[in-house]
């Protein structure tokens, strides 16, 4: 069968799973072109499973049956080399010498016998290269008969092998042997191969590499078998029309590129040319490795048990490196071994565990089954530890459940119910063993538990054991009897390895428990309070957590009874409910402290009802409604209350806020008593005979209000007691119902149930009073001029607003310095104010800080420099100007000096040019005040002598300038500026009087 038969293409519609169906042909690189050779393949899958299955039985039904000689063969057989060699020179010189004879006898001539010699010579030459030509035939049947008639592959020789094909003179590369052995050799490893279906049982490789050494195969011809034989599975793939058998020999496929790969070696690279003959790509060989290499890893881990050894490990790790299997998957198959191996052992435990038939003998067994895992889980972490852990299979280390099937939620529940057993068992004995604790670390760390889980897991279990401990304790005497409650209490502890602060809240619960017991009733007699003490100081608990346990149960108890109490309301607080809240709160035995922060929190819930039914009201008079009832519901039934828990007469009491009140307005200064409205909250003897009794102010709304909303509050009802109720009628109109004097009573006790301070209200009645003055005062005070009939008028205010003198005057003040800032402004605005009327206004007190704003005041210091430069006197203080005036104005003194000295540079020169202008204009006076100016401006800023067109301009302006009898050194000083030299000058002081009249008639002669 030549290599084109082998290969068919496959039809288009027909998807391939691993293989690129292209037509296939074999190269110069698989086979040489010398050989033509044949082998026989099983035809479909369940031939090779007969095949497979024969190899295991008789290796003779692999090779084949023995091969008959036929013909020359048999006399080829029996000659050897020698032999053969001499038989063939025989024949041929026989049959050379018969043709001499014959010729010479039928022909008679020379050239006859040499034809008959030629001819018979010539077919005994035939006859000697069949003879010869069979030899190779031969010693590839005996090579057969030879592997045929082993029992066992082991059995064959190279040494046979090599002795048949001397025997018949042949080299072990001639075609028919040569291909006899390719035959064989593929024969073995297609027998070596399981079924598609099965898995490689990793003696594969051994055999075939032991058996090609035997047969002495060279790797090319070996591999091209191993090509042929893919190219068998790739037409069986063809072939097969379902999808499992297609699947089969994929898998078929990908189990021999495993194989060949290890047979080969590094070699395989260019030896097996998967990629190039069936188009497959890197990364499908890879896992074709990958996956066989797992599998077979997965088997050899099998025979890995609870007992595993240094040998076991160190066998793996070879068999890893033989496998070629990378060290990850190594160590995630070695995990995934030892996690299946605990999953048993959770298993077994579960069932036990789940069994409705569980006994204490089941329970025992559960923890034996995890007594195994944890001596599994140590014995893998000692061997990671082991000096020689190199050499061991990869993934030794503690064994954990995560990524297996106790992984879920579900199964996570189970996994708790263990480890609760396992505690449980641990702390059956009545403590906890330190060999324990280690167990149930390892094992929360196996299951994969968070450390909360596991805690809560183990501070139920220990918590139920201590109680029962604790119980036993009391009941036996033994913790009565023992000297130091506390430390026998911490060995307890320390026996089960508790909490201390966990006993502590068992024994607070315990405690709770009890009281609860004895409150059953509504109170506490002298019984209960003996037995709770003595199981205070049994249980060691602190004073603290006592009152706190008392303030909950009994605390919920008594705001039951206080809430009844209120809900009665103003009309149904009578004897009864009065001696409910009394026995409630002394039967309790409750501290005034606690009882009065029950009642306070209750009440205080009422007061925040009414005030927000006041803050939702639509007007003002229906707002002062609410707080009146809040104001009545104090008096009546809040003050009641306070009075029954303290154990008071309620009479005793009522004398007490007014007192109080009086005692804090008492304290304030005298100057407050001209406020009309303050007076009126401290009622007279008689107004408070006639109102009765007042409300309590020891439960309040200070901490519940923010300050501004409590000041508005009061303020809303002291609007109300002053203007009186406003009653809407028809067409729009409405009547205002003045009150009396009592309101302002029910405003003083408004306050207290807000929780004012005596300064809080007197503010609030201040500044009411301020607010009203103030608006009657910026009417007369419309034009800030403050005058006698206007001071009388505001006096008459004050009195009827009630306000003290002292802040009537702040407010006046305030309005007439507001109205004079204006003015001011507005007079600095538009140049009517210089600097000697602001330092008026400074020794009158005026604060020209809040009143000018800072550019107006640079502005004006701007202005005051200006007036100094164009003054016409020639003179300039330095002090005055960058000391004083900056000071006098508030403006900062370096800016101020930039805008002296910017101003008199510019002022230089126009006060020249306005000296040149007047002169020509003939204004002798106007002259000498713009040279003043000039030096003025150059004491600023001393500046260099003036250039002008015309010389005789500047030498006239000097000579009037001379003839006004300056002072010397501002004469010699303007004589630098105009670069008057001194024979000018001597000039001008000679002409003396001459020099003014000449002037002038020149000036006329011009003109």
């Amino acid at each position: 069968m030549n290599h084109h038969s082998l290969l068919t293409t496959p039809t288009p519609n027909r998807p391939l799973l691993f293989l690129n169906p292209s037509p296939l042909r074999l190269t110069s690189h698989s086979l040489p072109k010398r050989r033509r050779f044949k082998v026989s393949f099983p035809r479909n899958s369940a031939a090779q499973s007969s095949a497979s299955t024969s190899a295991s039985s008789t290796f003779s039904d692999i090779i084949g049956p023995k091969k008959e000689l036929e013909g020359i063969q048999s006399i080829v057989d029996k000659l050897s080399p020698p032999v053969r060699l001499a038989t063939s020179a025989i024949v041929i010189a026989g049959a050379v010498f018969a043709g001499l004879k014959l010729g010479f006898r039928f022909g008679g001539s020379r050239n006859v016998a040499i034809g008959g010699a030629a001819v018979l010579g010539a077919a005994g030459g035939a006859v000697a290269y069949g003879l010869n030509s069979a030899v190779p035939e031969v010693a590839a049947k005996r090579l057969h008969d030879y592997v045929a008639g082993c029992d066992d592959p082991t059995a064959v020789k190279k040494e046979d092998i090599e002795a048949i094909a001397n025997k018949y003179g042949v080299s072990k590369q001639d075609e028919a042997f040569n291909a006899e052995l390719c035959d064989i050799y593929c024969r073995f490893v297609t027998s070596v191969f399981p079924p598609g279906s099965e898995d490689l049982k990793g003696d594969e490789v051994d055999k075939i590499v032991k058996f090609k050494s035997a047969l002495g195969i060279d790797d090319p011809d070996a591999a091209a078998m191993h090509m042929e034989i893919g190219r068998r599975i790739f037409r069986q793939r063809l072939e097969v029309g379902d999808r499992d058998g297609d699947i089969e020999q994929r898998r078929a496929f990908q189990k021999l590129i495993y194989v060949s790969t290890l047979v080969f070696g590094e070699a395989s690279s260019f030896l097996l040319p998967w990629k190039r003959v069936f188009k497959v790509t890197d990364s499908q060989v890879e896992i074709a490795i990958r996956e066989n290499a797992k599998q077979l890893y997965g088997s050899k881990l099998k025979s890995v048990g609870r007992d595993v050894g240094v040998e076991q490990l160190v066998s793996l790790r070879e068999a890893q490196l033989l496998y070629r299997l990378s060290d990850d998957l190594a160590e995630d198959l070695f995990r995934e071994h030892t996690r299946k191996l605990v999953e048993e052992n959770i298993a077994v435990a579960l069932n036990i565990l789940k069994s409705r038939a569980r006994t204490v003998k089941g329970v025992a067994q559960v923890v034996e089954e995890l007594d195994k895992v944890l001596s599994f889980n140590n014995l893998l972490i000692s061997l990671k530890e082991h000096p020689d852990a190199d050499r061991f299979a990869r993934g030794i280390g503690p064994v954990s459940l995560i990524g297996g099937e106790f992984e879920g939620d579900r199964k996570m529940d189970d996994l708790k119910l263990l480890h609760r057993a396992y505690v449980t068992d641990a702390l059956s004995s009545g403590c906890m063993e330190e060999n324990k604790i280690a167990a149930l670390s390892q094992l929360r760390n196996i299951f994969g538990l968070g450390k909360r889980e596991a805690e809560a897991i183990i501070l139920d279990v220990t918590s139920k054991v201590y109680r029962k401990r604790l119980s036993q304790a009391v009941s036996s005497g033994d913790l009565g009897a023992a000297e130091s409650k506390a430390a026998f209490l911490q060995n307890l502890c320390g026996e089960l390895h508790f909490d201390p602060e966990k006993a502590s809240e068992i024994h607070e619960e315990i405690y709770r428990q009890k009281l609860q017991q004895c409150v059953a009733d509504g109170e506490l007699d002298e019984t209960d309070v003996a037995a709770l003490l003595r199981l205070r100081v049994m249980l060691c608990i602190p004073q603290q957590t006592i009152e706190a346990a008392h303030e909950d149960i009994c605390g919920s108890l008594f705001e039951k009874v206080v809430k009844d109490a209120i809900a009665s309301g103003v009309d149904g607080y009578d004897a009864d409910v009065k001696k409910a809240v009394r026995k409630a709160a002394h039967g309790l035995r409750l501290t005034r402290e606690a009882a009065m922060a029950i009642a306070s929190k209750a009440v205080r819930r009422i007061f925040m009802n009414y005030i927000k039914r006041s803050r939702a009201a639509e007007s003002r008079t229906e707002s002062a409604r609410e707080l009146k009832k809040m104001i009545a519901f104090n008096t009546l039934v809040v003050t009641e209350l306070v009075a029954d828990i303290k154990g008071e007469v309620s009479d005793a009491s009522q004398e007490e806020p007014i007192k109080v009140e009086e005692k804090q307005v008492d304290e304030e200064d005298e100057e407050w008593e001209s406020l009309q409205t303050l007076r009126k909250i401290k009622p007279s003897k008689e107004l408070s005979e006639k109102l009765g009794k007042s409300g309590q102010t020891e439960i309040t709304l200070k901490d519940d209000l923010p300050d501004r909303d409590r000041t508005d509050l009061y303020k809303t009802y002291l609007l109300y007691c002053l203007t009186g109720e406003v009653t809407r009628i028809p067409f729009g109109a409405q009547i205002t119902t003045k009150k009396d004097d009592s309101e302002y009573v029910l405003l003083n006790q408004l306050g207290g149930i807000l929780g004012l301070t005596a300064k809080e209200i007197v503010d609030v009645h201040r500044g009411l009073a301020e607010q009203a003055f103030r608006q009657q005062a910026e009417v007369i005070l419309a034009d800030g001029q403050l005058t006698k009939a206007r001071v009388e008028q505001l006096n008459e205010v004050q009195k009827q607003v009630g306000l003290p003198s002292e802040y009537a005057q702040k407010i006046i003040k305030n309005i007439t310095t507001t109205k004079m800032a204006a003015a001011i402004e507005t007079a600095v605005g538009q140049g009517r104010l210089n600097i000697k009327q602001i330092r008026e206004l400074k020794e009158a007190s005026v604060d020209l800080d809040s009143m000018i704003s800072e550019s107006l005041r640079e502005n004006l210091f701007k202005k005051t420099v200006d007036d100094i430069f164009s003054s016409g006197t020639g003179e300039f203080d330095e002090e005055e100007v960058y000391e004083k005036i900056p000071a006098d104005l508030k403006i900062n003194a370096e800016k101020a000096k930039e805008v002296v000295q910017q101003l008199a540079k510019t002022r230089l020169s126009n006060s020249l040019i306005q000296a040149v202008s007047l002169l020509r204009q003939r204004n002798r006076q106007g002259v000498v005040s713009s040279l003043n100016d000039l030096l003025a401006c150059d004491k600023a800023v001393p500046a260099e002598p003036l250039s002008w067109d015309v010389p005789d301009e500047l030498a006239d302006l000097f000579g009037i300038y001379m003839k006004s009898d300056p002072a010397p050194e501002k004469l010699s000083r303007l004589q630098y500026l105009l670069g008057i030299s001194d024979s000018t000058v001597a000039a001008f002081r000679d002409m003396g009087d001459s020099l003014l009249s000449i002037g002038t008639e020149e000036e006329k002669f011009v003109f």
